[in-house]
């Protein structure tokens, strides 16, 4: 599964689910993508997309997402 994948399941599911739910519902998303194989590297690709699951994801990897955006402006990038 790519990113571009990851996201749209998320985006097509996310809208039916309870809004209280939404955060664990991310989380265990991504807990049942891992134990699929993805990669990290895939993870850290689909960061970007959509807020609750930029957090799970970067709850799963262990990131804090203002570190990430602090190694995008030491590279130049916005």
């Amino acid at each position: 599964m790519d990113e571009r994948q990851i996201v749209e399941v998320w985006t097509v599911f996310k809208e039916y689910l309870d809004k209280k739910q939404i955060h664990a519902a991310a989380e265990r998303y991504v807990d049942l993508l891992c134990d699929m194989g993805v990669s990290e590297e895939t993870f850290k690709e689909a960061i970007g997309s959509e807020a609750q699951l930029d957090d799970a994801i970067c709850y799963y990897l262990d990131m804090d997402q203002s570190s990430d955006e602090d190694e995008d402006d030491l590279f130049g990038e916005e």
